[in-house]
């Protein structure tokens, strides 16, 4: 099978084709012929050298999420039949055409989504699911904040918390203020140019927001617990800023009965991703196939441009997935 390896860490010119066997499945694998898959930021620091020689338990390719179809089914697997359309999160392998798949960390994708859509889906809609239903809890009538909300799973918590019934408030750049509305937000602010404290003090005459899902880290976590409303919640998903350490108001938290909770989908134990998959399927399956949430797509690059693909993501500034399409056959 045609694969992107790349024998040194780099940048993205060290990226390129190989062949390699197709992987061997397990007693509770699917075999999948990739038609598509997600790239990731992780992707870019696995090339980069950030996991050093660690992946993370089916293969040392990138890749963490792909769709296509079910080639072989493991003799314990009970679920999908050969010929299923399937979409899924995999511990590395996606950047193939072939990949072995853990069943209990694949969806059926949805009828009328072809696999380039459901290659965007899972990464993003999962941690969304679990940032935005799971953890926060949000449910209608409620209120949250989302930051860097043109971001991939950003932009998916946005569409979960409108769909969930809640008022959606979000920043993002100027450039993509309308974008973010378009999919769900009630009110977007330019994090630029806009105090995102004294706007949502504004919006919600001093109230605060029931929930902050939270990229951004460092100073971000003080202002966000200062627009919560007392019991409210931050979900940290990320911590862009790369400040690792912020100070708090504590007397606020203790005041207002505030919580911090901190998710993250790579460092989770198997059980742990499957039980992540099972509520998104519950929840999102559903909406996906009532046209209620919908795959946002960036650009879309043939597998032998990869290096390509991860350049447009270094680069930033677009709005919607990054997926490479493997070739047909």
């Amino acid at each position: 099978m045609k694969a992107v390896v790349y024998e040194n860490f780099g940048k993205a010119d060290v990226l390129r084709l190989a062949d390699l066997p197709i992987p061997e499945k397990r007693d509770t694998d699917l075999l999948v012929r990739v038609r598509a898959a997600g790239v990731n930021r992780a992707d870019i620091l696995q090339r980069e050298g950030a996991y050093g020689s660690q992946y993370f338990g089916d293969s040392s390719l990138m890749g963490l999420e792909v769709a296509g179809e079910v080639v072989s089914v493991g003799a314990a697997a009970r679920q999908f039949a050969v010929g299923d359309r399937v979409m899924a999160i995999v511990g590395g392998g996606g950047y193939a055409e072939f990949a072995r798949v853990d069943e209990g960390m694949a969806a059926r994708v949805p009828d009328g989504m072809s696999f380039v859509e459901a290659a965007s889906v899972m990464e993003s809609f999962v941690t969304a699911c679990e940032a935005v239903s799971h953890l926060a809890e949000i449910k209608e009538n409620q209120s949250v904040l989302v930051h860097a909300a043109a971001g991939g799973v950003g932009s998916a918590c946005v569409e979960i918390a409108d769909a969930l019934g809640a008022t959606v408030y979000a920043t993002a750049s100027a450039e993509r203020m309308a974008d973010v509305q378009e999919i769900g937000a009630d009110v977007v602010f330019d994090y630029r140019a806009d105090d995102f404290e004294r706007c949502v003090a504004e919006r919600t005459q001093g109230r605060g927001v029931d929930a902050v899902i939270d990229f951004i880290g460092g100073d971000y976590l003080a202002r966000n617990l200062r627009v919560l409303c007392p019991g409210g919640i931050v979900v940290q998903v990320g911590i862009l800023s790369k400040q690792y350490e912020p100070v708090i108001p504590l007397n606020l938290v203790l005041h207002n009965r505030l919580r911090l909770v901190g998710t993250v989908m790579k460092s989770r134990t198997s059980e742990e991703k499957r039980a992540m998959i099972g509520r998104f399927a519950h929840l999102a399956l559903p909406l996906f196939a009532s046209g209620r949430l919908r795959p946002l797509i960036g650009k879309v690059f043939p597998m032998e441009a990869a290096a390509d693909a991860q350049r447009a993501m270094e680069a930033g500034g677009g709005f919607g997935k990054i997926v490479l399409e493997m070739p047909h056959g």
